[in-house]
């Protein structure tokens, strides 16, 4: 399988997928919680924003390193 963009190595492409992964994690986590506040239990919502909000951080992360490989 031939690399997209010529330069970059596999193990780039593979954390910049990885990276892409965590962030859909965090996304659907930051979007589904309101579930949890409709429903009356806060503390899932809060546990579930919390989480949603360092994958996001760590995603971000790995995508800034990935990207600049």
């Amino acid at each position: 399988m031939a690399d997209p963009a010529p330069g970059t190595s596999r193990d780039a492409r593979r954390e910049r997928l990885v990276a892409l992964l965590v962030l859909g994690v965090a996304a659907v986590l930051l979007v589904s919680s309101v579930t949890w506040f409709g429903t009356g239990q806060e503390g899932v919502g809060i546990g579930q924003v919390a989480l949603g909000l360092v994958l996001a951080g760590v995603g971000g992360f790995l995508y800034r390193r990935a990207s600049r490989s």
